[in-house]
């Protein structure tokens, strides 16, 4: 009697889109921190028609899929994450509109550097806040990124993702509900490209400000060592760097990770990096676990102090069943 294999859903995938497919990929090559687990499956879809056959495919097969920008943003844990991580690093399309322009489109894979540098050429003003701030525009969207100069709630027209069915989904601006550092598209979708509108402005003012920006950023923030920016949102009336400074908590260590020594509510991986001092190289290399295991000890220490209780602005994504319950007590968004 003949009998037939069933194929797996991760077998069948690689058929399914004309982008890159890795089958239990580290994750810590995918985010700045440079650590956490395999995912089951990691897929560069080729273009935006791509993101919706895959998500078409991940839906019939009951699997979830999740957003991947430049990953600086992001703390995996280290037992990994089930289903697809979705990179969007080859939506790169940034163009100006032919009806209008001081619109620009932008896809979702455009690192902000490079939307920046752009908007600088054409002469158009409105993201000088992206100056010195990492990551690519499909995440700065939906955590509304931004610096003392603005946000980019100041600038989005339209947005467009990619929902679990494989459906195209258009929000202009205040449907997106942008907030402080977060928005209101729903995490079941995939920013693929938006439309800004910006407004004309010499090239040296922007230059002048994007200028300063960077030299405030590298006055205070820590260099040459794997870390995520800020990890804690700002308190309303007050800053999280601030409030964990006073709390002493300046080089606070857990295993290879440290709460920074120039800017308080930046955590880094101390064990990696050019910044890193020899003996921290040689004390074993850090984990997702001592990045949570630090986040519960700054939350504790400040609540206590301070009666504050700080909100997350990295998001943690993975499998680790203590930290996770830890986590989301408190009730921080976890995947």
């Amino acid at each position: 009697m003949n009998t037939v294999t069933p194929t797996s859903w991760r077998q069948r995938l690689p058929s399914a889109v004309r982008g890159e497919v890795r089958l239990d990929e580290p994750m810590a090559r995918h985010t700045t921190l440079r650590v956490g687990g395999p995912v089951d499956a990691w897929v560069a879809p080729a273009d935006v028609p791509d993101v919706q056959a895959l998500r078409a495919f991940a839906a019939a097969e009951g699997v979830r899929c999740w957003p991947l920008g430049a990953g600086s943003n992001l703390l995996v844990r280290d037992g990994g994450v089930r289903g697809i991580a979705v990179s969007l690093e080859k939506l790169r399309r940034l163009a100006r509109s032919e009806d209008d322009a001081t619109q620009v489109l932008v896809e979702a894979g455009v690192s902000t550097g490079k939307l920046l540098q752009a908007a600088t050429l054409w002469e158009l003003g409105g993201v000088e806040f992206l100056g010195g701030v990492p990551g690519s525009v499909g995440g700065g969207l939906v955590m509304n990124a931004g610096t003392v100069l603005g946000e980019f709630k100041d600038v989005t027209h339209l947005v467009r993702s990619v929902d679990a069915a494989g459906r195209m989904v258009d929000r202009d601006g205040a449907a997106c509900g942008f907030v402080y550092r977060g928005s209101a598209i729903p995490s079941a979708e995939i920013v693929v490209d938006a439309v800004l509108h910006l407004r004309p402005r010499p090239r040296a003012d922007i230059e002048a400000d994007v200028a300063a920006l960077r030299k405030r950023r590298r006055e205070r923030e820590p260099k040459a060592i794997p870390n995520a920016g800020s990890f804690f949102k700002n308190p309303p009336g007050d800053f999280a760097g601030r409030l964990i400074e006073a709390a002493g908590l300046k080089g606070r260590r857990v295993g290879g990770t440290e709460v920074s020594r120039v800017h308080a509510n930046w955590l880094v991986n101390a064990s990696a990096g050019a910044g890193a001092r020899a003996r921290d190289r040689a004390s074993g290399r850090a984990t997702a676990a001592d990045f949570i295991a630090l986040i519960d000890i700054v939350r504790a220490e400040v609540e206590r102090r301070f009666s504050v209780t700080l909100e997350l602005e990295v998001r943690i994504v993975g499998d680790d069943p203590a930290a996770s319950a830890a986590i989301s007590s408190r009730g921080d968004q976890v995947s």
